[in-house]
């Protein structure tokens, strides 16, 4: 099963609780701290731009990768009814390509780490995000944390239901490897105009609702916070930061999210 496949086009209607306006200002003020002079930033796993596009608006010159075709076809489309324009390039960043160095920020924000799921790989993603910043360049991005994936989300059951769509979340937690897998099944309400040979063929009623169901798999790790800090260490990172939630307190043993700051040592 894919991730982010049929489900790019229900994201923003399941997310639309999600604070993303918070989700900015919280990055902007992260960047103000470093005291760094960021005009360009690289976004990994952008997603449906609902970060991108607010940054490209407050005037950053940003570019955005994904691994998902529909998510950034729907990027896109928002963009472009925006009148925002956005360099968007389909890429999994564990095989990063990006062909301009120097870069003054790279940026992952919305847990896009936690699909990373084993160190090795998040090493060479780091690695090549040291290489693509410049001296001083900076390194921001988020994850959930290890306690909210083996035990707020783990082994956990969740389901809602709207007009127009429906869910149902069940996740299994393999704690010797730090694995979550999320079994996502959503249902879509069928359009009745236009439908009625269905409904006269299978002798339903015009009014009987319809829904055609779709399913994913998405499968996270669980990192824990040392093993972050571990790597971003070994690879040379400096002023290397973590806060819990979206304060700019440490992280305590509760918090679900994690954002963290370090910068390429400016020689």
């Amino acid at each position: 099963m894919s991730q982010y496949g049929n489900f790019a086009y229900v994201y923003d209607q399941l997310m639309d609780d999600v604070d993303y306006e918070a989700w900015v200002k919280h990055i902007e003020s992260l960047i103000e701290k470093s005291g760094a002079s960021v005009k360009n930033i690289l976004e990994l796993a952008c997603g449906t731009g609902n970060i991108t596009i607010p940054l490209a608006k407050k005037g950053y010159d940003i570019a955005g990768i994904d691994i998902s075709e529909d998510m950034l076809g729907l990027a896109l489309e928002k963009s472009e009814a925006m009148g925002v324009p956005l360099v968007l390039l389909e890429q999994d960043m564990v095989e990063l390509d990006f062909d301009l160095y120097d870069l003054d920020c790279v940026l992952c924000a919305c847990d896009g780490f936690n699909y990373v799921t084993s160190l090795d790989d998040l090493y060479k993603v780091f690695a090549k995000i040291y290489d693509l910043l410049k001296p001083g360049g900076i390194f921001v991005f988020d994850i959930s944390s290890y306690y909210k994936l083996s035990q707020v989300l783990g082994n956990n059951f969740m389901g809602e239901s709207r007009e127009d769509i429906s869910y149902m979340w069940a996740n299994y937690y393999d704690e010797a490897n730090q694995l979550l897998e999320m079994n996502l099944d959503f249902f879509l309400k069928l359009e009745s105009e236009g439908d009625e040979a269905v409904y006269l063929e299978e002798g339903l009623q015009e009014d009987d609702n319809l829904y055609e169901r779709y399913r994913e798999v998405h499968l996270q790790r669980a990192h824990r916070e040392e093993e972050i800090v571990d790597i971003l260490k070994k690879l040379g990172f400096a002023r290397i930061d973590s806060y819990g939630d979206f304060g700019l307190d440490r992280p305590s043993d509760q918090s679900e999210r994690i954002f963290f700051y370090s910068s390429k040592i400016n020689i």
